[in-house]
């Protein structure tokens, strides 16, 4: 039996520090991400401050033809300043007053806060529950739809059973089966039509049963049919299988599917305040004196800094005995150290990346060049994982547009001049194809390859067709059938 041996080897690795770690972590957040960890860094470590003082804003590194972003909005008039305000006070009458209008402390007739009367968007719940008003049904009944109103989710579904909506109805005696079936009948017969459909089958019959046009009554009982026992296939897009089955020519199939599409999915969905998010960019590219200049977006950079004061005095006082507190003013230190970092090394790959692409800010999408992050890596003396990182929810505004600096990279396509075309070029190129077609004889993805072939871009049809629907257009059947009606 072989006896156990011990043996030592030696090995190399790379191993990150903790600063490293924090400023990897800190480099791949977006703008709105890294300002909550900035704000909570302060919130937990008392040596880390705001810096309410005004600093420059930070440009490229040799750069003195930068100007400072200024996204502040002009400041209105003054009362003095302004055009004479009404000399009457109807503007403090009860017609106002009704909906909510405030004065400003100053009590100028021409200081009412306008944001304050502008109308709230309805919710689907009031809305439905207007109209239930309407219906001549017993209090019981009415009860019962607002519990099955309530029950609604955004989209207008109704994703509760009807057996647990009865105990929230709080009636006594409960509810049976046929009253929360009838109650059910009476919401989906609010508008719009689809609502309180308990999946998409349901909600698309009710659309199609709810419009009673006699000229459509034949196209719309198809139309139900595929619903009920197609929608797959419909899904697939297979018409012709779908005519095959049905036993009818392909035209008629196609007129029950696009009587299908002008349906509403999410019945529900333009009903309250739209969840709109918007993109604050990280930098801003801007033409002086004829060149192209970056500057970081001051709203983007946290104002945060050591405070000295606390420091000073840890570091005059500090003993064995207060190793936490080393611990967070290192923390901070590397904090503050981390944030310079971040920003710095942002605004050098956006810098590289603009003077890249000057031709794609001067001529747009058809001249912008191939670009892989290597290429800019390489220039910058960084680590390839780190240009990913930079780019990675970063934006950037431009006079073109707001644009993601991800979207400035692009693989290099051959062309049969011996060049090399980016991939957004080619999608602009089709994209202008497609912008001037004649609506009634539209260019289908083959036709449009024919066409980059002529060019000299080989590009085969089914990137065409990838970077159509990359585009969100729709295909060329499609397109001929809305432009023929």
């Amino acid at each position: 039996m072989n006896a156990p041996v011990i043996r030592h080897e030696q090995r190399q690795h790379q191993t990150l520090t903790p600063r490293l770690q924090q400023a990897v972590r800190l480099l791949q957040l977006s703008s709105l991400d890294f300002a909550q960890e900035v704000n909570q860094a302060m919130g937990n470590n008392p040596f880390l401050e705001p810096d309410e003082a005004e600093s420059g804003t930070p440009t490229v590194e040799g750069d003195n033809t930068a100007t400072p972003v200024n996204d502040t909005p002009p400041a209105p008039a003054s009362a003095e300043g302004s055009a004479e305000a009404p000399s009457d006070n109807s503007w403090e009458g009860e017609s106002w007053s009704q909906y909510g209008a405030t004065r400003r402390n100053n009590g100028s007739d021409s200081d009412f806060d306008f944001s304050d009367v502008t109308p709230a968007a309805q919710s689907l719940r009031d809305h439905l529950l207007a109209q239930s008003k309407w219906l001549t049904s017993s209090a019981r009944d009415r009860t019962l739809m607002a519990t099955i109103i309530d029950g609604l989710d955004d989209d207008g579904f109704l994703r509760m059973t009807l057996e647990e909506l009865k105990d929230l109805s709080g009636l006594t005696p409960t509810p049976d089966d046929d009253e929360m079936a009838i109650a059910l009948k009476l919401v989906q017969s609010l508008e719009p039509a689809g609502v309180g459909a308990r999946d998409l089958r349901e909600c698309l019959l009710l659309q199609l049963r709810d419009d009673n046009d006699p000229e459509k009554a034949s196209i719309h009982r198809l139309a139900q049919e595929i619903v009920v026992e197609h929608l797959d296939r419909l899904a697939m897009r297979d018409l012709t299988g779908l005519a095959r089955s049905l036993g009818l020519p392909e035209h008629t199939v196609s007129q029950a599917a696009e009587c299908i599409r002008r349906l509403q999915p999410r019945p529900g969905w333009r009903f309250g305040a739209a969840n709109t998010r918007f993109v604050t960019p990280d930098v801003v590219v801007r033409k002086v004196r004829g060149e192209w200049t970056v500057v970081l977006n001051p709203a983007v950079v946290p104002k945060v800094r050591l405070n000295r004061m606390y420091a000073d005095l840890f570091q005059s006082h500090r003993d064995a005995r207060h190793s936490d507190l080393a611990a967070q003013l290192q923390e901070a230190r590397w904090t503050v150290r981390n944030v310079e970092q971040r920003f710095a090394t942002i605004l050098r790959v956006a810098h590289a990346i603009v003077q890249r692409q000057r031709h794609f800010l001067d001529f747009g999408e058809l001249a912008m060049k191939p670009l892989g992050l290597r290429e800019i890596a390489d220039e910058l003396g960084l680590h390839e994982s780190t240009v990913s990182r930079v780019t990675n929810n970063k934006y950037m505004a431009t006079q073109l547009g707001v644009f993601e600096l991800k979207y400035f990279f692009s693989r290099a396509l051959a062309t049969t001049s011996g060049g090399t075309c980016s991939a957004t070029a080619i999608r602009g190129a089709i994209k202008d194809m497609i912008q001037e077609e004649s609506p009634q004889e539209p260019l289908s993805d083959a036709h449009i390859a024919r066409l980059l072939a002529r060019q000299g871009l080989q590009v085969a049809r089914r990137t065409v067709t990838k970077y159509r629907q990359m585009m969100r257009v729709p295909a060329y059947e499609m397109r001929r059938r809305r432009a023929n009606g």
